[in-house]
């Protein structure tokens, strides 16, 4: 489909519905009958637009259209602080639900893995010294060496943005890098298990390792859980790109993308909680078991709010898309 075509077909359709519905309940009844056409038509185009040529720019202006037309025909509206609040309590838990039978498997397989490399790390003298000279390893795992003063560098402030913004990077490249049959995201799992894996030996290796621990606990449970979330649903995607079901590839993608976008948002919030937990918390003075006792709060209180929030919302029938009065309404297949 032509995008620019099909927006100059329609665009005076458009307008005009933007201009009945900014003027509220003064209509005429012809007004009305028109208003109600144009929002049954607008609901279809972007039923076309999201299945065929997702332009988000041209999404989000019919989204709107098609949501000003509702409020208008039904002459109420979801406030914005309710349509936040159904989304940290329906959409996004469940969406991590759902996305369950995927994302556990990719974090007990990267954890599995992290530990094999610190292992190995750890016991042998010939692959540490692959890794860098004594110097160069001494530096990294002495007290107050690089791998400690790493979680200093900087006002918390700025570390914390720094950190947040590159934890959403990672997530996001799990996230939406999925569509490549998710080759991507199983590259950045194990980027991220031999990192992990490699400075966890070395400091092991240097009588160090529960400095390390002590020092990943606190931030990392939220961390890489979001992580592993992320390229959990990351690989669903690719999936769905080799197997769409019972469902067309176009359609299936398009369920699929909006649940990543629903994804992406929650996972955001939850990378910048681990980010001020990172920032302010491991750094710390604190005595150890209390670090890493708020790292350890925070995690359960996440899965416990995944897997009761979540598990209540996803057996209601909420599965992190849009409403269907959201999502317009959708064309017809061929079987």
């Amino acid at each position: 489909m032509d995008v620019d075509v099909f927006v100059a077909t329609h665009s005076a359709e458009w307008s005009r519905l933007g201009e009945l519905t900014h003027r509220g309940g003064k209509l005429t009844g012809a007004e009305a009958d028109e208003l109600v056409t144009l929002y049954q038509r607008t609901a279809t185009h972007l039923s076309i637009v999201r299945s065929v040529a997702p332009d988000p720019a041209l999404v989000s202006r019919l989204s709107g259209l098609v949501a000003r037309g509702r409020s208008a025909i039904s002459g109420s509206h979801n406030p914005a602080w309710r349509e936040v609040a159904l989304f940290f309590t329906r959409r996004f838990p469940a969406a991590v639900y759902l996305s369950r039978r995927w994302w556990i498997p990719a974090a007990l397989v990267s954890i599995a893995v992290m530990v094999v490399i610190a292992v190995w790390v750890a016991g042998d003298p010939n692959v540490r010294a692959s890794i860098g000279s004594a110097d160069e390893l001494n530096q990294l795992t002495k007290p107050g060496g690089e791998a400690e003063s790493y979680y200093s560098t900087g006002p918390a402030t700025s570390f914390a943005a720094r950190v947040w913004t590159n934890n959403a990077w990672v997530a996001a490249t799990c996230l939406f890098l999925g569509i490549a049959l998710g080759l991507p995201v199983i590259g950045a799992l194990w980027l991220n298990s031999l990192n992990a894996g490699v400075i966890i030996g070395a400091m092991s290796a240097a009588g160090r390792g529960d400095v390390m621990i002590g020092l990943l606990l606190p931030h990392g449970l939220l961390e890489l859980t979001a992580v592993f979330i992320a390229a959990g649903t990351g690989l669903k995607l690719g999936w769905t790109v080799v197997d769409p079901g019972r469902r067309s590839r176009t359609k299936a993608l398009a369920e699929q993308g909006r649940s990543v976008v629903v994804m992406a948002l929650g996972l955001a919030c939850v990378l910048f909680v681990s980010g001020l937990i990172e920032a302010f918390v491991t750094p710390s003075g604190w005595p150890t078991w209390v670090r890493v006792g708020i790292g350890v709060a925070v995690e359960i209180a996440f899965l416990v709010y995944v897997f009761t929030l979540g598990r209540r919302a996803a057996k209601e029938g909420e599965v992190g898309d849009l409403d269907a009065r959201d999502a317009g309404d959708a064309l017809p297949e061929s079987a």
